[in-house]
């Protein structure tokens, strides 16, 4: 089996592409952050590439901007190629799956929604 599941924030926005068949590729970076840390130390992070197909891709081009806290489920897929005659190795999520984690007013938007008083209300508890 070969399943991920990431929470974490874009480190910029989604890059996309067109692949070789005309379709959407988006690549990005989550950095997600390490659930321990020393006492002291600064929290840090894993910084993972992500690349997306399809839905997922027009997804990101759409809301896939700096800083947007997204939950990943994708698969582990490592590759290789050649740079200036050195072999690179590389480390990707694919992902399959991509959500919002957190709402538009808990990262730090400000809404100017209000509730409205009901009638005879005056906001007293006691007369």
């Amino acid at each position: 089996m070969n399943k991920v599941i990431l929470v974490g924030r874009l480190t910029k926005d989604a890059e996309i592409r067109k692949a070789s068949t005309d379709k959407k590729v988006a690549r990005c970076t989550l950095a997600v952050n390490r659930t321990y840390k020393r006492e002291d130390e600064e929290q840090s992070a894993d910084f993972i590439n992500l690349v997306s197909f399809k839905n997922q891709a027009d997804f990101l081009e759409k809301y896939g901007k700096k800083g947007t806290k997204f939950i990943v489920i994708g698969r582990i897929q490592t590759g290789s190629y050649e740079k200036d005659g050195t072999r690179i190795f590389t480390t990707d999520v694919i992902v399959e799956q991509l959500e919002f984690a957190e709402s538009k007013n808990s990262s730090g938007i400000e809404s100017e929604e209000y509730t409205e008083v009901p009638e005879g209300f005056d906001g007293l508890p006691f007369k």
